[in-house]
Order: C-alpha cells, then sequence, then structure tokens
C-alpha cells in the first residue's frame, strides 16, 4: 500500500510537471488577433476549431453535422476540428472531474483545451448553470469571462452561443420559467461577447422557432439528428455563409439549349440524349436526417424549359435521380440525391470515425488506471493512445481527399 502511494504520488508529480509545462509554452502567445464580430466569417488554412461546452456539442459526436457544415464551405483549406464537449458541464469544468483528483475538473478542462491548439473556440455553456437560477447568474458570467481570458491567452477567436430551449417539462408553466431562465443566461452571454467583443450566435430563437415543425429532440432537452441538422443551418445562417444551392436553369430551344446559374451545357452528349449538362457545386449537401419531414433542402433546384410534352428521366454517374414530366421540369425539380448526397454520407461517416477515435483518446474509459492515480497499473496503455494519433491523422487525411465536390455529368432523356 505505502509503495502503491509513492508511485501514485510520484505519477501525479509528472503529471503535474507537464501540465505546468504545457501552460508555461502557452503563455508567451500573443493576445488574440483583434476581433470584429460583424466581420465576414471565414476558416484559414492551418486553423484549429474547437467546440467546448456541455452535451450541446458532445451530442453531436452521433451526428457529426456541426463539422460536416464547417468542413464542406470550405472544401479547399486544411482545418482541423476537435469536439470538447462533455455533457453536464459548465464553464467550471465540474463534469470532467474524476476519483483522481487533483487534477480538478477545472484543471482538466484548461488542459484540455491547451491540448487542443485552438485557433477558434465555439463555447456553448448556460444550459447547466440556469438550473442555479438567478442565484448562479453572476458565477456563470465570472466563469465565462475566466474561458475567454484562457481562449485569449491562448491566441484564439472565440464565438459564444447562447443555450437551447427545452421543449417540454411536467408543466406548461414549469416549462415556461425554465425557458425565461434560459433566456436571462443567453441575455447575459450577449452582453459578455458585446463587452469583449467577441461574435455571439443566439440559438435558443431559431431553435423554438423551428421546434413546431418536426421534432427536433429525443426528451425536450437533447438534440435529435433532425436538430443536430437544424442547429448546423442556423450556425451557418449565424455566420453570415449564404445557400449551399444555386438554382440552375436550362432553356430549349430547336436543336440548341442555353443555361444560367451554375448549370453548363455539354455538346458531347449521346444523340439520345435531350440535354447533357454539368452542375458547378461550390458545396457538397448537408445530408438530411434519416427521418425527414421534408423541411430540408440538400440540393438545388433545376428548371428546364421547352421540353416537349413526356415525362423525361434525369440521371447522374449511370443512376437515375428522378423522373418528372415536361411541365414539372418547367416548374423546377429539387435535385436532393444523387452522387453529391452519397459522397456528403461518405464523408460525414468519415468524420464520425475520426471523432470516435478523438473522443476515446482524450477520455478514455479507464481514465483512473491510464492516466490518473492508479497509472501505475496500467499507464502503459498512454503509448497506445499516442498511437491513436496516427490514425486521426490518416482520417483527417481522407476528409481532405472526399470533401470537394465531385465533377458530375447530368443527362435528361425522353422516357419512352
Amino acid at each position: 500500500m505505502k509503495k502503491s502511494t509513492v508511485l501514485a504520488q510520484i505519477g501525479y508529480r509528472i503529471f503535474l510537471f507537464f501540465f505546468i509545462c504545457q501552460t508555461a509554452v502557452a503563455q508567451p502567445r500573443a493576445a488574440s488577433a483583434a476581433e470584429t464580430p460583424n466581420a465576414p466569417f471565414e476558416l484559414k488554412n492551418g486553423d484549429r476549431v474547437v467546440f467546448v461546452g456541455n452535451s450541446l456539442f458532445e451530442n453531436d459526436f452521433q451526428y457529426g453535422y456541426l463539422e460536416l457544415a464547417l468542413t464542406t464551405r470550405w472544401p479547399d483549406r486544411n482545418v482541423t476540428y476537435r469536439n470538447l464537449g462533455w455533457t453536464g458541464d459548465n464553464v467550471y469544468g465540474v463534469a470532467r472531474s474524476t476519483i483522481t483528483n487533483p487534477p480538478t475538473g477545472y484543471e482538466l478542462l484548461m488542459e484540455h483545451l491547451i491540448k487542443a491548439a485552438p485557433t477558434l473556440v465555439f463555447i456553448g455553456y448556460g444550459g447547466i448553470e440556469a438550473q442555479e437560477g438567478e442565484a448562479g447568474l453572476t458565477n456563470f458570467i465570472d466563469g465565462l469571462a475566466k474561458l475567454l481570458d484562457k481562449v485569449d491567452q491562448l491566441g484564439a477567436k472565440a464565438i459564444l452561443l447562447s443555450p437551447i430551449p427545452i421543449l417540454s417539462a411536467e408543466s406548461a408553466e414549469q416549462m415556461a420559467r425554465q425557458n425565461a431562465m434560459l433566456e436571462t443566461y443567453a441575455s447575459a452571454v450577449a452582453r459578455l461577447a458585446a463587452e469583449r467583443g467577441k461574435r455571439y450566435i443566439d440559438l435558443f430563437k431559431p431553435m423554438q422557432a423551428i421546434s413546431p415543425r418536426a421534432p427536433i429532440t429525443d426528451n425536450g432537452i437533447h438534440l435529435n439528428e433532425t436538430g443536430y441538422y437544424r442547429l448546423a443551418t442556423i450556425l451557418e445562417q449565424s455566420l453570415g455563409l449564404g445557400p449551399r444551392h444555386k438554382p440552375a436553369t436550362i432553356s430549349m430551344a430547336k436543336n440548341t439549349a442555353a443555361a444560367t446559374g451554375p448549370a453548363h451545357i455539354r455538346d458531347d452528349a449521346d444523340k439520345r440524349v435531350t440535354v447533357a449538362f454539368t452542375l458547378e457545386e461550390p458545396y457538397l449537401p448537408l445530408p438530411p436526417p434519416v427521418d425527414d419531414k421534408g423541411l430540408t433542402d440538400t440540393g438545388p433546384m433545376l428548371k428546364i424549359t421547352g421540353l416537349k410534352k413526356g415525362f423525361y428521366t434525369l440521371t447522374a454517374d449511370r443512376m437515375t435521380l428522378v423522373t418528372a414530366s415536361a411541365k414539372e421540369w418547367e416548374e423546377g425539380v429539387l435535385l436532393n440525391q444523387g452522387g453529391s448526397l452519397i459522397q456528403a454520407r461518405e464523408l460525414q461517416q468519415m468524420i464520425l470515425k475520426k471523432n470516435d477515435l478523438f473522443y476515446f483518446q482524450y477520455r478514455p474509459l479507464n481514465t483512473t488506471y491510464i492516466l490518473g492515480f492508479r497509472s501505475y497499473e496500467q499507464g502503459r496503455h498512454v503509448k497506445g493512445l499516442e498511437e491513436q494519433s496516427i490514425l486521426i491523422k490518416w482520417l483527417e487525411g481522407q476528409i481532405t481527399v472526399h470533401r470537394t465536390p465531385a465533377s458530375r455529368v447530368y443527362q435528361l432523356s425522353l422516357l419512352k
């Protein structure tokens, strides 16, 4: 027992040494670059985006929509993403604490943030703290300001997100009270963002407005797949990012065709084909949720005028996409399936695999035995955790290869 205690103390001192060294290395970094909250948002080569908060971020490990939305917006840039969301967490890292103490939950929060080496941090806290009511508001803002100090110290920018509303409770009165308090905390986050010159994104009102149209939570609190799809689109809109798709129009005349928008007519079409064309797709679509209620817009609107009466089938990559009448083509048909959507789903799966590896690397299930006070028993597995970085890097390489929309030739043929 005495030997175990000595070894545990040595293990902790080694950890503390490395933690202090990392902190010391971080100290010389310049304060965060001047931030202009209303400036156009963009990610640059080499950026490292970190999501830190409670279950709002952690639960997206199941879907990857937030990372996918940003990844596909800049397919030509190498950006690294790390999700540090932790269910039940607050600005003091209380949920991160383990039976190994020290380090405290807050020290672990700082350690996770420092190791991620962010250039941009999305901060999503307030949902847990709002349960403390008005009495906890000052403590929350103090902690959030302290977290912003650390982000500034690391030379990173910060974007503050409001908490989201709850959508069910034991009674309508209780739900109204809880949402009123969440709005109070959201307003406090907005004020702090303004004081510190940070970008602020209100999620509360947009998510509340969407909720009557489709179920976006599993239990009134935690978002489901549709909820995260919606959250990603709200994030895009709030950052000033325009629509992913532009409408295209093809006008048919005797032996000729003209195109506007992202469509370009090809002259090498088979004679059996009415018209062949390509679509310039700057971004891959966001794959719709499995339980899509038809509320998602996952592709460009295509209009083809001047067609003779009949039904026409559109294909791409030898895949039938849609069959519609000449009148329907003239009114416009949404291209919400096909190769681009398949490519986007494959990219989403790569992101999920990469994030799964990272999740179990930075917070292994048996943390106490590998990294904590009992590391003298299984501390040798630290090497295995480090080696997962090789797989993570390989998957990030695959993401790089697949995030740019592939060129596709579309062919429209009269159905006989």
